[in-house]
């Protein structure tokens, strides 16, 4: 019987179950291995009570998306997140940067309950336990395809350690600071192969922070180029707002 997937979205633009639609040819493959369950955005249909695999868009922002993946975590064998929001909060994060009572009061006003029951934003692993993750925003179709075919097939697929600016490096790119431009290579995870900064386009640090990135150390390396060192936090900050272990 073919393992059951189900695809659930939480506080996001739906860009990465977008991605899925855009595999076009690989997609109907896709479909012969695996019995799609339920595909919260191409499916009108209810979520089953049995599945094997749930693949997670998006941040955590309400106690609902909490009690939502609970229960994903205690029926599905495995996890696997896609995207910049659930793997590291991502946009919805930068609310954590604010006084989310005085938001949620000038945008629904004092006392709405259009607000109730909401937490502050955060990556699915801040609740529940993940197996198998796709940063990225948006996701990378081809990554995503191998992550998953790991995943059916019970293979380890840790994420890659480096930094971006490693692989650019091999890549044989010039350095983006070289020529007056931001680039947050020097701390963010790589795994995409440097795909921005081999296009010419500073990387934005959307594959989440590298375990052994010392901001300290980029940041002297940014005010030795001229540049604001605090500008680097800030920058890191749009996909990053929730992180751990910077130094």
């Amino acid at each position: 019987m073919a393992p059951r997937v189900v695809v659930v979205g939480l506080a996001s633009d739906f860009g990465c179950q977008v991605q899925i639609t855009n595999i076009e040819d690989h997609l109907l493959e896709m479909l012969d291995v695996i019995d799609l369950g339920y595909w919260q955005l191409a499916s009108s249909g209810h979520m089953p009570a049995e599945y094997d695999i749930a693949v997670v868009e998006g941040a955590v922002t309400t106690l609902e998306h909490v009690e939502l993946l609970k229960r994903l975590r205690k029926t599905a064998s495995v996890v696997m997140t896609i995207g910049t929001c659930a793997h590291t909060g991502g946009i919805p994060a930068l609310a954590n940067r604010c006084d989310l009572d005085a938001a949620y009061s000038a945008v629904y006003g004092e006392g709405s309950d259009v607000a109730r029951g909401r937490c502050a934003p955060g990556p699915v692993h801040s609740v529940i336990d993940v197996d198998y993750q796709v940063p990225g925003c948006p996701i990378d179709t081809d990554e995503f395809l191998a992550v998953l075919s790991k995943a059916l097939q019970g293979l380890a697929d840790p994420l890659p350690g480096d930094p971006m600016c490693a692989v650019c490096k091999t890549k044989e790119n010039v350095c983006l600071l070289d020529r007056g431009e931001i680039c947050l290579g020097l701390v963010t995870r790589t795994g995409c192969g440097a795909k921005c900064p081999s296009l010419g386009r500073p990387c934005t640090g959307c594959r989440g922070l590298a375990p052994d990135a010392n901001f300290d150390a980029a940041r002297k390396v940014l005010a030795s180029k001229g540049f604001d060192p605090n500008e680097l936090d800030r920058r890191f900050d749009l996909y990053n707002a929730v992180r751990e272990g910077v130094r």
